[in-house]
């Protein structure tokens, strides 16, 4: 796929849906990094369903750790893997407390430190929260990016570097939200709806007319 391409997917993107956003909620780089911590392996709607009962409750470093593993676990047993993600959350919240103040670190290496934190939630944290421009690739974008030819690779984190350096610099800060919503309801998996698609014309993914 050539650079005009790109340019102009992006700028179809951009003009559909000016100001992405994650579909997590949240108030604080704190909530936004748990709800990313709970949202592996799980739905954003799921996550929220939790995180609307918890963070009116306890919404800070001191307040979830103090709710301890157990108190946890109470609000968020709705979501997969909740054992293992209220531990990593308790430890989490520690470590922020006695070594970031009690806040949010804004580099990749403290945020990949934190258990439960791997490359791709760092990611979510660093360009959602801090507005630094990070490709957080998740089956979704690994889908779109190979599927359009956007950016193709054999792995995450293949796909991940070549969608930083072949995004054009204007759109690298939202791309990350527009190719997840577009493989969340346009691009996909099983029967993706190429009939409907904004960028349809420039993709080239060769079985799209038996979709349209």
């Amino acid at each position: 796929m050539n650079k005009q391409k790109r340019i102009e997917i992006f700028t179809r993107l951009r003009d559909e849906n000016p100001n992405p956003t994650t579909e997590l909620n949240y108030s604080t780089p704190f909530e936004l990094l748990i709800a990313v911590i709970l949202s592996a392996q799980a739905t954003d709607v799921g996550v929220n369903k939790a995180t609307d009962k918890l963070y009116p409750v306890a919404n800070t470093p001191e307040a979830i750790y103090a709710l301890g593993v157990d108190g946890l676990k109470d609000y968020i047993k709705t979501i997969g893997l909740f054992n293992s993600k209220a531990e990593n959350v308790i430890k989490t919240c520690k470590i922020l407390i006695e070594q970031h103040n009690s806040q949010v670190p804004d580099n990749r290496e403290a945020l990949e430190a934190l258990p439960g934190v791997g490359r791709k939630t760092a990611n979510v944290v660093l360009n959602t929260a801090f507005r630094q421009p990070a490709m957080a690739v998740d089956t979704h974008i690994f889908r779109v990016s190979n599927r359009t030819g956007i950016a193709p690779g054999k792995n995450v984190v293949e796909v991940e570097k070549r969608l930083m350096r072949l995004v054009p610099k204007e759109f690298l800060m939202d791309a990350h939200h527009w190719l997840i919503l577009h493989g969340r309801y346009t691009c996909t998996a099983r029967k993706p709806k190429c009939g409907a698609c904004l960028i349809e014309d420039l993709c080239e993914f060769k079985q799209k007319r038996d979709y349209q």
